[in-house]
């Protein structure tokens, strides 16, 4: 009778200790919600997204109604169009926190040795980091649409004075709203990837901060020596996020949806180099 019943348990127990993917996300989840440094950076993050949104709604005002200050005759963006672009004002320092937050939270395993416990639990690897990836993706996005909307409501009583103030349906205003969390998943993405690739925290936040922010200036210096570069320039992470949240299609730029493929490229081919690292080399 009782070797029967340890029979019977036999399979339940086997099912209850099998590491499902769903375990392994649950899990991912509980280490990043549980370390302080992640909601100190995800609060500042939003705050500096926003109260840099709220500071070029009123450089708009003014840039509006000062006569001298203003755009000059023959301009081709008007003031109306520029007001529009407000809500991912603060996508840049958004990026640079989220960059931050990612290669940090991948690269603090290796440097705590926590690493090891992870790869333990999950033998196979892979699903431990796509299910840090997921996380951190998921929060970025919600974050970015959250900033962004907020920045939309609190630039409408500062745009109103002008007669700037807009609603979510003008031109290009809801996607780029939304696609704002759309760059900052796929920016973590990249992150958690070059994170896991240099397996050094201060490593990783150069690296990506120099691909986000350095790189686009030095193609822009180099721009005038062969057109090729400029041509290379429109591929980068910074131009494809810049193409993803644009209310409107600037001359010679990609559009919203090839912005996002490109950006998207970017993720998955670091993601993708990252997985075949992690399973290969020792930790």
């Amino acid at each position: 009778m009782s070797t029967a019943a340890a029979a019977a348990r036999g399979p339940r127990s086997s099912a209850a200790g099998r590491v499902t993917f769903a375990r392994v996300l649950h899990s991912e989840l509980i280490k990043t919600a549980t370390v302080p440094s992640t909601v100190i950076l995800l609060a500042v993050s939003f705050a500096v997204m926003v109260g840099l949104g709220a500071l070029v709604a009123w450089g708009t005002v003014q840039l509006v109604n000062d006569p001298v200050a203003g755009p000059p005759e023959g301009f081709g963006t008007s003031a109306q169009s520029l007001a529009y672009d407000i809500p991912a004002s603060g996508l840049p320092f958004g990026q640079l926190l989220i960059a931050a937050l990612a290669v940090v939270l991948i690269g603090s395993e290796y440097t705590t040795g926590m690493i090891r416990s992870t790869m333990v639990a999950v033998p196979t690897r892979t699903p431990a980091l796509l299910a840090k990836t997921l996380v951190i993706a998921v929060i970025s996005f919600v974050l970015g649409v959250l900033a962004a909307f907020t920045t939309y409501l609190v630039a409408q009583p500062i745009l109103s004075g002008s007669d700037l103030d807009f609603g979510l349906d003008a031109e290009g205003v809801l996607p780029s709203i939304i696609n704002t969390g759309t760059v900052l998943a796929l920016i973590a993405v990249m992150g958690v990837a070059i994170g896991a690739l240099l397996r050094n925290t201060a490593g990783g936040v150069v690296t990506l901060v120099g691909a986000l922010f350095v790189l686009p200036i030095i193609t822009g210096l180099l721009s005038g020596l062969a057109d090729w570069v400029e041509d290379a320039e429109r591929f980068l992470p910074s131009s494809a996020s810049a193409a993803l949240v644009a209310t409107r299609v600037q001359p010679d730029a990609f559009n919203q949806a090839e912005g996002g493929l490109i950006l998207a490229g970017w993720a998955v081919v670091l993601l993708a180099a990252a997985v075949v690292v992690l399973k290969k080399r020792d930790v």
